[in-house]
């Protein structure tokens, strides 16, 4: 069986010098290895073609038969490194908490424990009758998170 840190050795010397970062490296009990990356302008296929050659040189298909995939964290993939909320600083996101709630807005400060959120929303406020739009910010635990992804207008 193929170990997920040789996977990570290889890959991490592959990006060593560029502007790629990994995101997730999975191996199933059947050698079935995902990998996956990003980059804060997107990802091109040429390089996943290119860490696909590179760590089919790094592990033996004659000593080990496996499968390889190896893509982008693409629109809709979760956030699954703090990388990830740092380059999407100032976009729309859609988070949900483990309470169940939704919460969309844009991306305002992502922080070593905690991130926020700014959103216009309905705020009724002490002796008013009626509640009005204001920008809310709300900060959350990346910990309180199911996910946090890119969010799509």
């Amino acid at each position: 069986m193929i170990s997920k840190s040789a996977v990570e050795q290889a890959v991490n010397e592959w990006l060593d010098g560029k502007e790629y970062f990994l995101v997730d490296v999975s191996v199933s009990a059947d050698d079935e290895i995902v990998v996956v990356i990003d980059h804060a302008e997107g990802v091109w296929i040429e390089d996943c073609a290119d860490l696909s050659r590179y760590i089919e040189s790094k592990i033996n298909r004659e000593e080990e038969d496996y499968e390889l995939e190896v893509g982008s964290a693409g629109l809709g993939y979760p956030f699954k490194v703090r990388r990830q909320w740092e380059i999407h600083l100032g976009k729309p996101v859609e988070t949900m908490l483990k309470d169940g709630h939704k919460y969309r807005g844009e991306l305002t400060e992502v922080g070593e424990e905690t991130f926020s959120i700014t959103a216009e929303e309905k705020v009724r406020h002490e002796g008013e009758k009626r509640p009005r739009k204001e920008m809310v910010t709300r900060t959350f635990g990346y910990d309180e998170c199911v996910y946090t992804k890119y969010y799509l207008k």
